[in-house]
């Protein structure tokens, strides 16, 4: 298959470019990113309908990767319990090469085609779950692998890469292909493809969380009081809904309840 990510770049000699220069072509290139999204945004629906279904049936979220993708998929995942206050095992990134992989390259951990579904078996996956391969090349034999194992246990599945026909697609049951072109450095998918990948996370767990009730109106009512400014963030939330003006009541209020939404629960009963 022909690899578009490994295509080379538009730019040629960039030691030879001004700071200025690199910045502004960096920059033009990742403005491209959100230009292809949005082609396939009917795709990324159809995933976060299922997701929401599958969640609503008492189903998890796991993304699973390696290198970038993986890392992506963590940064994610770890971002949902604080930001909308649900359970940790919610939404689980894996990455290739386990924990250490986060910070440092693990030597061939992407290439281990049985590793990935023991991850995943390790937290009980099973058919109420939906897993998403991440893999910018879509080739990645450690995500397609066990993504095939899925398939085969009767696991509904996702992808996100930036190749098109590229293999993953083939054990995806809900394929995302993100065109994004060449790479600002030749080959380098930590840019436009990570950026890409990034996005696409965002949109996929903050939709999912809205669909599921963890947000009102535009409000992180159910975000975890875990510093100041969170716990002032939400006294501010508390007086303005409850239309209270004394500050120290409404900041007792929130902590005795834990939550924005339990102190306004709490005041409506």
């Amino acid at each position: 298959m022909q690899k578009i990510t490994e295509e080379e770049s538009y730019y040629h000699h960039l030691e030879k470019m001004s700071v200025t220069e690199l910045l502004s072509n960096i920059n033009k290139e990742d403005k491209t990113v959100p230009a292809a999204i949005e082609k396939i945004l009917p795709q990324i629906e159809l995933l976060v309908k299922k997701i929401v279904e599958k969640m609503k049936n008492g189903g998890r979220l796991f993304y699973i990767g390696a290198g970038t993708s993986g890392r992506l998929g963590i940064l994610d995942a770890s971002e949902c319990p604080p930001t909308f206050g649900v359970a940790p095992g919610l939404i689980t990134g894996i990455i290739a090469g386990g924990l250490k992989a986060i910070t440092a390259a693990v030597e061939f951990a992407e290439d281990d085609t049985e590793q990935g579904f023991k991850d995943l078996e390790s937290h009980n996956v099973c058919s109420k779950d939906v897993v998403i391969g991440i893999a910018a090349s879509g080739t990645t034999p450690y995500v397609i692998a066990a993504l095939q194992k899925c398939k085969d246990n009767g696991i509904t599945t996702g992808s996100i890469s930036c190749n098109s026909n590229a293999p993953i697609i083939e054990v995806a049951t809900y394929p995302l292909e993100v065109i994004v072109g060449p790479e600002f450095i030749t080959g380098s998918t930590r840019m436009k493809s990570g950026t890409a990948q990034k996005l696409i996370l965002n949109m996929i767990s903050t939709s999912v969380m809205i669909q599921l009730g963890r947000i009102e109106n535009n409000r992180m009512v159910n975000m975890q009081l875990a510093n100041e400014k969170l716990i002032d963030r939400g006294v501010k939330m508390v007086m303005d809904k409850l239309n209270l003006s004394d500050y120290e009541e409404a900041k007792q209020l929130l902590l005795q309840s834990g939550s924005v939404k339990k102190s306004l629960s709490s005041r409506s009963k």
